[in-house]
This record gives C-alpha cells, structure tokens and sequence, in this order.
C-alpha cells in the first residue's frame, strides 16, 4: 500500500531538536544576508548603475558619437581588440604546456616553476611595467641594440620560434620509424637555418631600422600577458592532476599519435578548466590599468587601451566620453560573469555524466 503524507510518521522529537540547535537563529541569518546584500549594493551595483547612467545622461545619440564618432576612443578599442587576443593566445599557448609539464613530470625545478608561475599575482602590476621599460626602454638592457637595428634581431627569433615548433611537432606527433631526438635535432636546426635564409633573401624585415616595444604595441602586449599570466595555467594544472595520465597512456599504447591523444583525450578532459581560464584570463586583460600605463606612454590615438582613454577622457572632464567607454568595460564584465556563471553550472553536471 502506498504512503500517504497523513502515513507518513514525524521525525522523532530527538531529531526535530538536533536540526533546530543546528540552524542558525533567524536574527542571525537575516542579518547575514542583509549585510552581504548592502556590500554588493553598495560596491557593485550602484557604482554600475551609476556608469551606465552618466554614459546615456545625453541621450543615445551622444553616447554613441563619444564612442565612435572620437578618432582617439575608437582606436583605442581597436587597440584593446589587438592586444588582448595576443595576450591570451600566448597564455592559452604557455599555460597547457606548463600544466602538462607541471602535472605529468617530475623533475628539477618544478616547485620552483610552479612558483614563478603566481609571480604576477604578488607583484604590482606598476612594477611589472617598470621592469619591462628597464629591459626594453631607450636606457634599458636590450634598449640600446634594439634602437639601434632592431629588426636585425627578428629574423633569428622568427626562426627560433619556427625551429621550436618543428621539434615540439616532431615529439608531439611521434613519427614512426624515426629516431625522434635525431630527426628533432637535425630538423630543428634545418628548420633555423632554412627560414633564416628565406627571411634574409626576401628581406621580410627591413634594414637599419629600430625595434620599438615601449610606448608601442608589442610593449603592451608583453604586459598584458604577464599580468594574465597565471589564470590559465593555474586552472589547468590541478584538472590535469586530478584526470590523471591513465587515458593518454592508453591511448598512445593503442596507437594514436601524440596530436590525436591531445585533441581527442586531453583537450575533452580539460575543456572546462580551459574554458574557465580563458574567460578570467580575457577579463583580467580587458581591464588592466597599472603595468599597460608604464609601458605605454599614455600617447592619445597610438597606445592608449580602453582603460587608459577612460583616464585620459575624465582628466579632460569629458564625463559623458569617460562613462561611454567605462560602459563598454563594464558590458563586457557582466557578458564574462554570465559566461563563467553558465560553466559553473555545467560543471557538476558534466561531472556526473562522466562519473
């Protein structure tokens, strides 16, 4: 026979008094959430309200033409869609390798990596823009040489890169009937001197001209991804250790190569921490102030990023101009919180498909 709700026996008294003593009184909860609901009112929502309301006090049509009828705001924008997919490629690009390296080898060093790898997080960002002008300033270490024939230097760090690659490709894919050290060894320096060669005969860089990083984009983009440059890796790096190598060392003894392991195994057991890391990374990026002010030099038009024209339109007392891009800022916050919040939800339950 079915129960019904009047079958149904009450908890023992016993236990109705052991869940009373363990809820908190309702004084002690209501004030919890009153206060939690103050402090985000007061320092999230009415500061945000407030950024949208002074960028439409004049109407739409001005809020549109300080956006983009303002040579100066719309290339500042431009700009910060330059630099940040940069900075994030290159972190997407260093934190899977430092997380595959950090989780799947032991070997020395690594505590001291994994430590370099939350430097920025303890440094200023002021401070990490100075020590990019002290190396590649006019007056720095590298300043000099590279005023002086700057792109004299690109074409063997164009190679270099192109010499890496083919050797990470040669481990990566793991050709078959090759001696991989040899053919990684003898192809990565083939590979230097072909491109180098290619680059001087075609004269891809031009001569007696100078390498401008500070005060220019490349300066930017380096700062960027310094600031940024922990969220990837460290999300990656403890998914990685909790899924183990057991899957990837089944599938290379299967026979895939090293690039169907990482796209059809690793990728699909990290995809989330990645993708988590990519939206805290570019949110990071879009935002960042300190280290892109040093290394800039705050040039109207050439270097200044959204954040920076945000500055330089209020100390102009452009409130209206200030706001509108303030707001384009802040749309861009909440799109990334809404993201994050939608792969938080999925987490657990992409846990449990998988368990």
């Amino acid at each position: 026979m079915p129960e019904t709700a009047a079958s149904v026996a009450p908890p023992p008294v016993g236990v109705r008094r052991l869940r009373q003593a363990q809820r908190d009184p309702a004084w002690v909860r209501w004030s919890l959430i009153s206060s939690a609901a103050l402090v985000v009112g007061v320092l999230i929502v009415i500061p945000v309200v407030h950024v949208f309301a002074g960028a439409f006090s004049e109407g739409v049509r001005v809020y549109w033409d300080n956006l983009v009828g303002d040579p100066d705001t719309r290339h500042s924008i431009l700009l910060t869609l330059t630099v940040v997919p940069l900075a994030l490629g290159a972190n997407v690009v260093f934190g899977i390798a430092a997380a595959w390296a950090i989780a799947r080898f032991r070997f020395p060093g690594r505590t001291v990596l994994t430590a370099l790898i939350d430097l920025p997080f303890s440094v200023s960002p002021v401070v990490a823009g100075l020590m990019l002008v002290l190396i590649f300033g006019l007056q720095g270490y590298l300043g000099p040489f590279l005023r002086r024939d700057g792109y004299a230097v690109m074409p063997y760090l164009t190679s270099l890169v192109g010499a890496g690659l083919f050797v990470g490709a040669v481990f990566l894919f793991r050709p078959r009937g090759a001696h991989r050290g040899r053919l990684a060894l003898f192809g990565g320096a083939a590979a230097f001197a072909l491109l180098l060669a290619a680059q001087i005969y075609f004269e891809v860089w031009p001569r007696d001209a100078s390498l401008k990083i500070i005060f220019a984009t490349p300066g930017l983009v380096l700062a960027t991804a310094f600031v940024t440059f922990p969220f990837v890796a460290r999300e990656l790096i403890p998914v990685m250790e909790a899924v183990g190598a057991d899957e990837e060392t089944a599938a290379i003894s299967l026979g895939a190569s090293g690039w169907q392991m990482f796209w059809r195994v690793t990728v699909p057991n990290i995809k989330w921490g990645l993708a988590y890391g990519i939206i805290l990374c570019n949110a990071r990026a879009m935002g960042e102030f300190g280290a892109v002010y040093v290394v800039s030099g705050h040039i109207a038009g050439q270097t200044d990023t959204m954040p920076l024209r945000v500055e330089k339109l209020f100390q102009e007392y452009n409130l209206p101009g200030s706001f509108a891009v303030a707001s384009v800022l802040t749309l861009l916050a909440i799109v990334t919180l809404i993201v994050k919040t939608g792969l938080e939800s999925r987490l657990p339950a992409e846990a449990r498909r998988v368990d």
